[in-house]
């Protein structure tokens, strides 16, 4: 069961976001749920280098993954996106972040 104190901070969510290729996850998965070969063609980067990062979104309750076979599909975790907002924000309880 999580406790409040297991619950990443708006501090700890805004320091995962530092990360210029973790933002740009993000911004990709704005367009909904990518597997990694997708994300690695989006983002230009080395899968090892994109597990790396997806980890520490997963940890900070900013993505979810669900197993498609032998595929991980990644995806917006529901708290931080919106249907109204899609495309443009994600919401991450304390502040906004906009891709405008």
């Amino acid at each position: 069961m999580k406790t409040k104190s297991d619950t990443p901070s708006c501090a700890g969510k805004l320091k995962a976001l530092s990360d210029p290729t973790r933002l740009a996850v993000l911004e990709s998965l704005l367009a909904g749920p990518k597997n990694v070969g997708e994300l690695m063609h989006d983002l230009r980067v080395e899968q090892s280098l994109l597990s790396h990062h997806l980890a520490i979104l997963r940890d900070h309750e900013l993505v979810a993954a669900t197993r498609e076979g032998k595929t991980m599909v990644y995806q917006l975790q529901e708290t931080i996106s919106s249907p109204a907002e899609a495309g443009k924000a994600i919401n991450l309880g304390c502040c906004k972040i906009s891709f405008d």
